[in-house]
């Protein structure tokens, strides 16, 4: 091989790298504006986002406590919310991409056995599941548990989250 073929597969070889770094830069520039990091995959619940401080739909008046929510809650209207959850979640005690959530009301934080736990929910293991802790983790689980593995955005409706969690109560464990 003479010097002029090797330098003309080298500069062949160089040539080829500088057109993909720069459609790799041009790509990253394409999808990244400057928005940061955002979630892969959104869960699409049908609600819009509440201003904080209210609940969806709101519109600025004062919140009512989720114990008296919670008391006038209606299974039958949670277990057409559970549809959002099944995706991830089973009611027969086995686990999908989640654990499983029937007996999930009054259950020890990550206590479903074989179950691979986020670091969060890991630490809070020594709690239980009482329907005030469930209310928060559904209206935010990444606000209550940051690290947790769940990918879902939250049901900001706090009467949605109270039938929801009356439906859960009933399913035994």
């Amino acid at each position: 091989m003479d010097t002029m073929t090797l330098t003309k597969t080298v500069g062949a070889l160089c040539g080829a790298l500088l057109v993909f770094l720069l459609i790799g830069w041009a790509g990253e520039a394409l999808y990244h504006r400057g928005h940061g990091e955002e979630q892969a995959y959104v869960i699409d619940t049908g609600e819009e986002a509440a201003p904080e401080g209210t609940e969806a739909g709101g519109e600025g008046e004062a919140a009512v406590p989720f114990e008296e929510v919670f008391a006038a809650a209606d299974p039958a209207a949670g277990q057409a919310l559970w549809r959002q959850c099944q995706s991830c979640h089973k009611l027969d005690g086995t686990d999908g991409t989640g654990p499983h959530l029937n007996g999930v009301v009054g259950r020890p934080k990550a206590s479903v056995a074989g179950f691979s736990y986020s670091d969060a929910l890991l630490a809070m293991a020594s709690e239980t599941w009482t329907p005030e802790n469930l209310n928060a983790f559904l209206e935010n689980p990444r606000g209550y548990a940051p690290g947790t593995k769940m990918s879902y955005n939250g049901m900001r409706n706090i009467q949605d989250r109270a039938n929801l969690i009356a439906y859960l109560g009933t399913t035994g464990g």
